[in-house]
């Protein structure tokens, strides 16, 4: 026998028996181990999303957890959190830590569709189940789609397709797009050109800006001259809020041109001021104050985190909702089993009805076209938005048989 003489050669003999042990560390069966059903928040806890994901998705699962009973087959739900910052690498190292060593069944929200990407991989290889609310690259339930893998509060497709062509039918039909240079941005001002081309409309020009940028002025120079009647912010979070307040500085809505923020969140209206965004429409996937029963939920939420939800952060709600339901209804947390229980089971909560997860991972659902509030006509700091009209779901999202997924038939 070979004698360790140094801490190195120790660890080194330890992971090659590691490697002829069966893979250990790495199997399946390592989820809930220590008896209990793990839940993975993964999102920016500190960085330009983090309002409207952050802390207050976690905040959102622990309320579907409890309004559950706590337990799912028996066994305790536990709730982890982590931040990936925004970066790819720090995403899959943690999603490699919880699926690897701490047990983790199944990883929601990820903001940020490069790290939402590569984490479809990670899961697709390895175990558990991904279920997106806050990323919403189409791609991800397109060519890159997975058994494992679920897009709950939108994509780029349908706010692009719903908030495209619905400004277009009011009269903007000349656009300049600023978008984030990353795979969200990418995404979506591909969905919104096709949405907006086949609507009858036309770009102008468009000009990229990196991820949480402090100064839009180059860019905001560059759509005022463009002469286009309508110019899109594709990005969200902190960069939609800096881009419409410096906007307001520029004066471009007062010269003409209409300001429309793809993504945009109630925690966003509070940021900038609802007197200062005159009716802005914008396309989300639930609304908090919809009726008393989805108030109640937000006045609740607002005790624990200090703001009302954003969909975002309802959706982790009604994502985790959903995942328990089918774990129930499995008899098991094994995923093969679970992911096909989501897919067969009907989406039901206080914020979804009628909601159908597709062969392709998407869950479809009604989309609601809302309109910024006057200050004067709100009611709570939850009541920003007034409903314009409900989209329905087959008609926002994009057709099965369109996104290029190799699992539908």
């Amino acid at each position: 026998m070979i004698a360790l003489k140094t801490p190195l050669t120790r660890l080194m003999a330890a992971a090659l028996l590691a490697g002829t042990a069966g893979l250990a560390l790495a199997a399946p069966a390592m989820a809930g181990a220590d008896g209990a059903v793990k839940i993975g928040i993964l999102n920016d806890r500190s960085g330009p999303y983090s309002d409207a994901t952050g802390e207050g998705a976690v905040v959102a699962a622990r309320m579907a957890v409890e309004d559950f009973g706590g337990k799912a087959l028996g066994k305790p739900v536990e709730v982890v959190s982590a931040d990936h910052q925004n970066k790819a690498d720090i995403g899959s190292s943690t999603v490699n830590r919880w699926l690897d060593v701490e047990g983790v069944d199944a990883i929601f929200d990820v903001p940020n569709s490069g790290v939402l990407l590569a984490l479809q991989e990670i899961v697709r290889n390895k175990d558990g189940i991904l279920v997106s609310s806050g990323g919403g690259v189409s791609k991800f339930t397109g060519e890159a789609c997975s058994p494992y893998g679920f897009q709950w509060s939108y994509d780029t497709y349908s706010v692009a397709n719903a908030l495209g062509r619905a400004t277009v039918a009011e009269g903007g039909d000349n656009w300049f797009l600023v978008q984030v240079d990353y795979a969200f941005g990418e995404a979506l001002a591909g969905d919104l050109t096709k949405a907006i081309t086949e609507a009858g409309g036309k770009i102008a020009g468009s000009v990229k800006h990196p991820l949480n940028t402090p100064d839009f002025s180059s860019y905001l120079l560059q759509a005022q001259g463009s002469g286009a009647n309508t110019v899109a912010l594709i990005n969200a979070g902190g960069d939609t809020v800096n881009a419409l307040k410096q906007a307001k500085e520029f004066g471009l809505a007062e010269s003409g041109q209409k300001m429309v923020a793809m993504l945009f969140f109630n925690t966003d209206v509070l940021a900038i001021g609802a007197d200062d965004l005159k009716g802005l429409t914008a396309i989300n996937g639930y609304e908090a104050s919809l009726n008393a029963e989805t108030q109640a939920f937000g006045e609740r939420f607002a005790k624990l985190h200090g703001t009302w939800p954003t969909s975002l952060q309802i959706g982790v709600y009604s994502a985790v909702n959903h995942y328990l339901k089918a774990v129930e209804a499995a008899g098991t947390d094994a995923r093969d089993q679970v992911a096909a229980k989501m897919r067969e089971m009907p989406v039901e909560d206080l914020f979804v009805k009628d909601g159908k997860v597709r062969a392709d991972g998407l869950m479809i659902h009604d989309m609601l076209l809302t309109e910024v509030k006057p200050s004067s006509e709100s009611k709570t700091r939850g009541d920003v938005f007034k409903v314009v009209r409900a989209i329905p779901g087959d008609e926002a999202f994009r057709p099965l048989d369109k996104g290029g997924c190799p699992l539908v038939k």
